[in-house]
C-alpha cells in the first residue's frame, strides 16, 4: 500500500514539474494561384512560453512580400501571456487569422484570433478564463491582478470589444463556453 501511495507521489510530481510542451508553430511561404505568394503560419496545439520565439523566427526565415499572410489556428490554448505576445507579433506583421472548419480555438487562443487583421471562423472557439499560473485560490487571483497581464487593454488594441475580457473572467478554466456565429460578430472575432 506504501509502495502505490509513493509511486502515485512520485508520478504526480513529475507531472508538475515537467516541462511545457511547446505549441506547433509552422511558418511557409508558398505561392497561390490566384492570389500570389502567401506566407501561412499554422499554430496548433498548448500555447507554451518559447512559441513567440518561434513564431518569430520562422516568420524572420521567409522575408519578402506576400500576397496575402495567414495564420491557420487549431490550439486548445495555454499560456495567456505567450498568446497575448504572439498576437501581437501577428498583428505588427500584418497577418490574418482563420480557424478552419477542423479546427478549434480555445482558451487563450482567443488571443490569436482577435490579432487577426481580418478574421475567419469555420471551426469553433471556445471561452473561458485562463489559469492563473499561481493556482486558483483567492490570493493567486489578486497576484494575478497585479501582473502586467491586462486583456482587456489588449483587447482595445486589437480593436475588439472589452467586455469580451469582462465575459472571459466569468467562466472558469475547467469550463467552456463555445461561442455562437452572433458572438463571434458581437466580439468583433468574424
Amino acid at each position: 500500500m506504501r509502495t502505490l501511495f509513493v509511486t502515485a507521489l512520485l508520478l504526480c510530481a513529475a507531472t508538475l514539474h515537467a516541462p511545457a510542451t511547446l505549441a506547433q508553430v509552422e511558418v511557409k511561404a508558398a505561392p497561390h494561384s490566384n492570389l500570389g505568394s502567401l506566407l501561412a503560419v499554422k499554430i496548433s496545439e498548448e500555447i507554451a512560453p518559447g512559441d513567440y520565439e518561434a513564431l518569430l523566427r520562422g516568420i524572420k526565415a521567409n522575408p519578402g512580400t506576400f500576397a496575402r499572410k495567414i495564420a491557420l489556428l487549431d490550439s486548445i490554448g495555454g499560456s495567456a501571456p505567450e498568446a497575448i505576445r504572439i498576437g501581437r507579433l501577428l498583428r505588427e506583421t500584418g497577418f490574418d487569422t482563420l480557424v478552419p472548419s477542423n479546427g478549434v480555438c480555445q482558451g487563450s487562443c482567443i488571443y490569436l484570433l482577435a490579432a487577426g487583421l481580418k478574421k475567419t471562423v469555420k471551426g469553433h472557439v471556445g471561452l473561458h478564463r485562463p489559469h492563473f499560473p499561481s493556482g486558483e485560490s483567492a490570493q493567486a487571483q489578486r497576484l494575478h491582478k497585479t501582473q502586467r497581464y491586462d486583456p482587456a487593454a489588449y483587447f482595445r488594441e486589437m480593436k475588439i470589444p472589452p467586455r469580451l475580457a469582462q465575459d472571459m473572467q466569468r467562466i472558469e478554466p475547467h469550463r467552456m463556453r463555445v461561442l455562437t456565429e452572433k458572438e463571434l460578430k458581437g466580439y468583433g472575432l468574424l
